[in-house]
């Protein structure tokens, strides 16, 4: 079933599935004088749950592209530590808490220059 759906949104995600919904929109948008319109009411919510479901499924494949691209520069660089890696797959409430764990080592070591107020600050003013 995954793969049905991951090759259902990466063909319409390119450009010839989208043009295949604006056809298949267009078509039901002219059924609508033939006294269609709950067919096409239909049909148009499909359409809007599937274009949901594609930028749902791309989103995730750009995200796991990304975390694997993160722990390959963290597992590459000699001097870090490879417990982070693979931390998108934790609880919410382990993840947090290694941030603050994180945040604390960096405040001690001089590593993180600014505060989060100081952050925020900044970024006002640009």
């Amino acid at each position: 079933m995954n793969r049905i759906l991951f090759l259902t949104a990466d063909f319409l995600s390119r450009p010839p599935g989208f043009y295949v919904m604006v056809v298949a929109m267009v078509l039901c948008t002219a059924l609508v004088p033939f006294g269609l319109t709950n067919a096409v009411t239909y049909a148009l919510s499909v359409a809007a749950i599937v274009i949901t479901g594609v930028v749902l499924i791309q989103g995730y494949r750009d995200t796991a592209a990304l975390h694997a691209k993160l722990d390959e520069i963290v597992v590459s660089l000699k001097e870090t530590r490879n417990d982070v890696v693979g931390l998108e797959h934790a609880e919410p409430e382990e993840i947090r808490a290694k941030l603050v764990m994180l945040e604390e080592e960096a405040t001690q070591s001089n590593v993180l220059p600014l505060s989060r107020d100081a952050c925020k600050k900044d970024r006002t003013r640009s």
